[in-house]
């Protein structure tokens, strides 16, 4: 999926080892977003700083992705901003549509449940690219704070808050002679569905620790393919199973990169097999 961000920075390996260019980062460095607006994989988070700026500079991205399953639709849009490849502030409005569903869940035709999510995240210690002669990876530490639309009907489905906030640890290494990149993350949370459906749930308001997994091949310059796992509480009691999902990414150019994935969100408010096509796109600098 998004996996591109570190799979495709293999894509010039002789050359990761030399010197940064005056202009910033190797090229297809600078990462991708989640659906939750980080720099990184699709669903899975990476300690990667978004945006191509080095020590001493900016880079910034600006994405749009849409997920269509048998039931539902999921529409993102945001943008995130990387600070001398140390900081990342990002934010990603999220829309999910019940579509003709809605009418069967008592909500109405194309009701739809929104989200805004602001994040930071921290580069604490390692380089996923350069620090080829250690097995240590790239590690960063974040924050997402997440404030859902409609809390009346997510007080009706047992949400405990319309609000709140993730933390994580993010580690991610690429190995360049074998144009593999692998990155793990822990986070702690309490949302449901990412908080799309609200916080905690009937008698349990306690975070979680939830498992991001996920690992890329470069088969080309330009083109990437790889998996991605993510687990979930299910605070709501309706079942929320784990999201996966099997990518392919492709780089036009140094500034705009398209991926897509077939995902697998498992069962969604009561309707099983939401498997379905995601579409991403991200431009930047």
């Amino acid at each position: 999926m998004l996996l591109c961000a570190g799979a495709l920075l293999c894509a010039h390996a002789a050359q990761a080892q030399s010197e940064l260019r005056p202009s910033g980062k190797l090229l297809l460095t600078e990462g991708v977003s989640t659906i939750e607006g980080s720099g990184g994989g699709g669903i899975a988070t990476w300690a990667l700083i978004t945006g191509y700026e080095t020590r001493d500079g900016i880079g910034a991205n600006v994405h749009a992705t849409g997920i269509q399953l048998p039931d539902y639709q999921f529409r993102a849009y945001g943008a995130a901003v990387g600070f001398r490849d140390r900081l990342e502030l990002s934010y990603a409005h999220q829309e999910f549509d019940t579509q003709g569903t809605g009418v069967k869940l008592g909500l109405g035709r194309d009701f739809t449940f929104g989200q805004d999510v602001y994040g930071a995240k921290l580069k604490v210690v390692g380089d996923a690219i350069y620090d080829q002669d250690s097995w240590l990876p790239q590690i960063s530490v974040g924050a997402q704070y997440k404030k859902a639309a409609q809390s009346g009907v997510l007080s009706f489905l047992g949400a405990k808050d319309d609000a709140g906030v993730d933390w994580y640890v993010a580690a991610s290494k690429v190995f360049l002679d074998e144009s593999l990149v692998l990155n793990g993350a822990v986070r702690a949370t309490k949302a449901n569905q990412t908080g799309l459906l609200g916080f905690g749930g009937p008698g349990n308001d306690d975070y979680h620790a939830e498992f991001e997994g996920s690992a890329a091949l470069l088969l080309t310059k330009r083109l990437a393919v790889g998996l991605e796992y993510r687990t979930k509480p299910n605070n709501l009691g309706l079942k929320e199973d784990d999201w996966m999902d099997v990518f392919a990414a492709f780089a036009l150019n140094k500034h705009l990169s398209v991926t897509a994935a077939y995902v697998d969100l498992g069962e969604i408010a009561t309707f099983k097999d939401q498997r379905g096509a995601y579409l991403s796109l991200q431009a930047g600098f």
